[in-house]
C-alpha cells in the first residue's frame, strides 16, 4: 500500500531533531572512585583520603576512596582492571605493582606497565634503619662492620614481600653481610620485636619509629632515600655509605587500559594541581611522605626501574612466597 502524498509531504516538512550530548561525555560529572588495596587506618589509606579530598576541589567532582584489600593488593588491582574504562574508577598504586610480577607472578596484573594505565605520581616515602640499642654500632659502617664480624647472628623484622623487607635484602646484598629474615605482620610488631631485643634491625616509616627513636629505645643509622628526610636531619643515607642506594614506597594513580587520553590528562592535570600545593606537601609531611608530581610517563619510568630493582634483589635473594 503506497503511502498517502499528503503524508509524504508532512514527513518531508519535519526538521532534523538533535540530541542533546549526553551528560557522561562531559568528564567528569559525577563521582570518581579511587581503589587503594591498604587497610583503613594506615598510613597508605590516610594518604589515599587525603589526595581524593584534594582531587575533590580541584577536579570540581567528588572523590571517594574504597577499600579492597586482599590477594597482595591484587584484588584491588583486578577490579579497576575490569572497570569500564571512562575515568571513574581509578587505582592508588603502589610499590606492590614493581614486586609481585616477580615475587607473585600468578597474580595479577601480571605486567602492570600493560594492563593499567598510568595517570600520575602521588607521593613516596622513605624509610628509616634503626637498631637495637643493645648493639654496640651507632653507624651504619659500624653496623655493617659488625654484622661482617658476626655473619648470620643478626636478624630482622619485616612482611614477606614488602619494601622494607627487601630494602634489608637490598642492604645485604650491597654491604656483603649476611643476616636472618624474622616475619612479622606488620609495622607495630616489628618494632615491638625491636624494642624488645628479639630482632636486631628493620626498616620503618618514620611515623611508626619516630617516638621509639625520640625516647632512645631504638637507635637510628640511616634513610633510604637519597636525600635526608627534613624531620631526621642528623640521620644520614644508606646512600651516603653504599651509593646509589634508594629503597622507597611510593604511589602512583592508574586507570583501566583503554581510557581515553583526553580523561587522563584531565586527572593527571588536576592531581598535578594538588601535589604541587604548599598546603598538601605539608600535610603529607605530617605523615612522613614526600609529595611527588609526574604525569603517566613519569609513572611508568618509575615502574619500570622499580621492576627491574626488585626483581633483581628477589631472585638474588632467593625469596619465595609458595
Amino acid at each position: 500500500m503506497q503511502p498517502h502524498p499528503g503524508r509524504r509531504a508532512v514527513f518531508a516538512a519535519l526538521p532534523l531533531i538533535t540530541l542533546p550530548a549526553r551528560a557522561q561525555d562531559a568528564f567528569p560529572s559525577r563521582p570518581i572512585t579511587i581503589i587503594n588495596a591498604y587497610a583503613a587506618g594506615g598510613q597508605t589509606d590516610i594518604a589515599a583520603r587525603l589526595t581524593a579530598d584534594r582531587l575533590t576541589a580541584a577536579i570540581g567532582q567528588r572523590v571517594m576512596v574504597e577499600n579492597r584489600v586482599g590477594g597482595a593488593t591484587s584484588i584491588a588491582s583486578t577490579a579497576v582492571m575490569q572497570a569500564r574504562p571512562d575515568g571513574y574508577t581509578l587505582l592508588a598504586g603502589t610499590s606492590s605493582l614493581a614486586i609481585n610480577p616477580t615475587l607473585q607472578p600468578r597474580l595479577t596484573p601480571r605486567n602492570p606497565q600493560a594492563e593499567l594505565a598510568p595517570v600520575g605520581m602521588v607521593y613516596r616515602g622513605a624509610f628509616v634503619l634503626h637498631i637495637y640499642p643493645g648493639l654496640p654500632a651507632r653507624t651504619l659502617p659500624e653496623f655493617i662492620a659488625y654484622a661482617k664480624a658476626h655473619p648470620g647472628a643478626l636478624n630482622y623484622g619485616g612482611v614477606v614481600g614488602t619494601v622494607v623487607h627487601l630494602a634489608m635484602e637490598m642492604l645485604c646484598q650491597r654491604a656483603g653481610i649476611e643476616m636472618t629474615a624474622v616475619p612479622n605482620r606488620g609495622g607495630a610488631e616489628g618494632l615491638l620485636d625491636l624494642q624488645a631485643g628479639r630482632i636486631h634491625c628493620n626498616f620503618q616509616s618514620p611515623v611508626e619509629a619516630l617516638a621509639s627513636l625520640h625516647e632512645g629505645r631504638t637507635r637510628a643509622l640511616a634513610m633510604s632515600s637519597r636525600q635526608r628526610l627534613a624531620n631526621l636531619p642528623d640521620v644520614p643515607t644508606v646512600a651516603e655509605t653504599l651509593p646509589g642506594f634508594e629503597a622507597v614506597l611510593w604511589m602512583a594513580l592508574f586507570a583501566p587500559i583503554g581510557t581515553p587520553e583526553p580523561v587522563i590528562s584531565t586527572v593527571a592535570g588536576a592531581l598535578n594541581s594538588v601535589t604541587e600545593s604548599r598546603d598538601y606537601q605539608a600535610r603529607m609531611a605530617q605523615i612522613g611522605l614526600t609529595a611527588e608530581s609526574g604525569g603517566p610517563s613519569d609513572v611508568r619510568t618509575r615502574l619500570a626501574a622499580d621492576t627491574a630493582n626488585w626483581g633483581r634483589v628477589i631472585t638474588e635473594a632467593g625469596i619465595r612466597t609458595d
